[in-house]
């Protein structure tokens, strides 16, 4: 692969496992102030809704959408009208975004009944999240108007600033709960202040990153132009395409609302988990793709639009199969050398792990998915990502029902996980079908390597980290070391094994052009 994009990717990881690391931060923070009680349940639901929006506006569709559209304006286009079409996109998006919170305000109950149907049969936490969630709405508009200026950093090659970004979230949270805590009698609000507030700060870096290296637009107020509802009309299949892990992820709450006080609270602290792994690998990689897919796109190199897809593939097995791994089999030690302290009990921790095994186990499917819809917005088809989403949903929903009693929370994260598989496989299927994605020679070795490697990285972890018992009675202190033990001789194993069955870093290089 070209050192530019490698060195892009790079970037983002990095930017983005700072932002990951403090987001843990961020959580051992909260699990031991609000533990997993009915509280924090409410908080989750109040914060999920906002973020579900959030995932489909800014991460999702909007990204999708207009990525592909400004690359071509950029490509074929006079700077003037590329700045112009920046600007009534700017103001469109601003303008349908008040709108829809003003309508969301409005409806703050019908929307926990429908994202938390259960919270009826419990009154607390039903008026908690309702309050929670009229602070926490807005948020949308922040978060969106910052992914909008994310989105024209990263089409200009500035990825860094945007990937840097969540850290500020990270920031309030902490700030806001710790404040919380030692001056409220109900902090769970001010926590929610807290999010509003890491938004603002979002919004202005972005914004402010625009204006540093000229690129701030002039927001015009246009809905009849036609560039507008090109993007508009690229959305609106979008909002359910491109997060269908996302959706999978809000259904587990809607059922999840039913099950016992804290199940909502384990599957959020296991999805976090699950998700840093994510963000660092599968949206590092869906982000620096997009704008080089489209661009080969665009000047219609089909083999270099091929090769870069293969290296975003190669790439995610590499690293991103030996973190599902690790991560299912240090799932006990890992909440408890984070999680367990203050309000966060053993019970906790033990149910917690079980989803976050279920989790883990989807994670290569929920990174193929983020990398391969990339590559069908990259070339303005929204329809087919749309079409295999809708299938997966339906899957997703069906299994829930099936795993929903015998096996609770858990149930409801491995429905998640198998529906992303059915998603990410199906997806590859039609790449390879319709002749889009070419595999570069050598797949069927790199995958035996793969195998062996992360084999060997599984009975690694497994011996080093022992009986989860062990780890309960250790203090912090202890846990920490030996958890960064076990990841420091795991990793190096597993790195060992895959330079002696031939895998090297140089493999995922290729001599293209850009």
């Amino acid at each position: 692969m070209s050192k530019k994009l490698v060195k892009s990717t790079g970037i983002v990881a990095t930017m983005t496992m700072v932002s990951r690391v403090l987001g843990f931060i961020r959580d051992v923070v909260l699990a031991g102030f609000f533990g997993a009680g009915p509280a924090f349940d409410a908080f989750v639901i109040a914060f999920k809704i906002p973020n579900f929006f959030r995932r489909l506006f800014a991460e999702g569709a909007f990204s999708q959408a207009f990525v592909p559209i400004l690359t071509e304006y950029k490509v074929q286009q006079p700077e003037d009208d590329v700045r112009a079409f920046m600007g009534r996109v700017a103001g469109a998006l601003l303008g349908a975004l008040v709108v829809i919170v003003i309508l969301a305000e409005v409806a703050v109950p019908l929307l926990i009944i429908l994202f938390a149907p259960g919270f009826l049969h419990h009154p607390l936490r039903f008026e908690l999240s309702k309050g929670l969630l009229y602070i926490t709405f807005p948020y949308l508009l922040l978060i969106s108007m910052a992914a909008f200026a994310g989105a024209v950093l990263n089409a200009w090659q500035r990825f860094a600033i945007p990937a840097l970004s969540p850290v500020l979230l990270n920031v309030a949270m902490i700030t806001a709960a710790v404040f919380g805590v030692v001056y409220y009698h109900q902090p769970i609000y001010v926590l929610a202040w807290g999010v509003i507030m890491g938004g603002l700060l979002q919004c202005g870096l972005q914004w402010g990153a625009l204006y540093r290296v000229g690129l701030l637009p002039r927001l015009r107020f246009d809905w009849r132009d036609a560039a507008v509802w090109r993007v508009l009309k690229k959305m609106v299949p979008a909002l359910f395409g491109v997060s269908v892990a996302q959706l999978g992820l809000l259904i587990d709450g809607f059922f999840a609302s039913f099950l016992p006080s804290g199940s909502i609270s384990w599957l959020y602290y296991s999805d976090r988990l699950t998700f840093l792994p994510l963000g660092v690998i599968g949206v590092a990689l869906a982000t620096v793709s997009l704008p080089t897919l489209s661009r080969h796109f665009s000047s219609q190199s089909e083999q270099a639009y091929s090769k870069t897809l293969d290296w975003s593939l190669r790439t995610l097995g590499l690293v991103g199969l030996p973190a599902a791994v690790g991560l299912c089999c240090l799932a006990g030690p890992i909440l408890a050398t984070l999680l367990l302290h203050g309000e966060f009990t053993v019970r906790d921790v033990n149910m917690a792990s079980m989803s976050l095994m279920a989790f883990a186990a989807g994670l290569p499917a929920f990174m193929l998915v983020k990398i391969l819809a990339t590559a069908f917005y990259s070339r303005q088809n929204i329809h087919t990502p749309v079409k295999v989403a809708a299938v997966a949903l339906l899957v997703n929903v069906v299994l829930n029902m099936i795993f929903i009693f015998p096996l609770h929370h858990v149930g409801l994260a491995l429905a998640t996980s198998l529906a992303s598989y059915c998603n990410g496989l199906w997806l590859l299927r039609v790449l390879l079908r319709d002749g889009l994605y070419q595999p570069q020679p050598g797949w069927l070795l790199f995958i035996a390597r793969l195998f062996v490697a992360n084999v060997v990285l599984a009975i690694t972890a497994l011996w080093s980290a022992g009986v989860l018992a062990q780890w309960i009675l250790w203090n912090t202190w202890v846990r920490s070391t030996h958890l960064a033990g076990v990841i420091v001789l795991s990793v190096s194993v597993y790195t060992v094994v895959l330079w002696v069955t031939g895998v090297r870093f140089n493999d995922l290089k290729w001599v293209g052009g850009e």
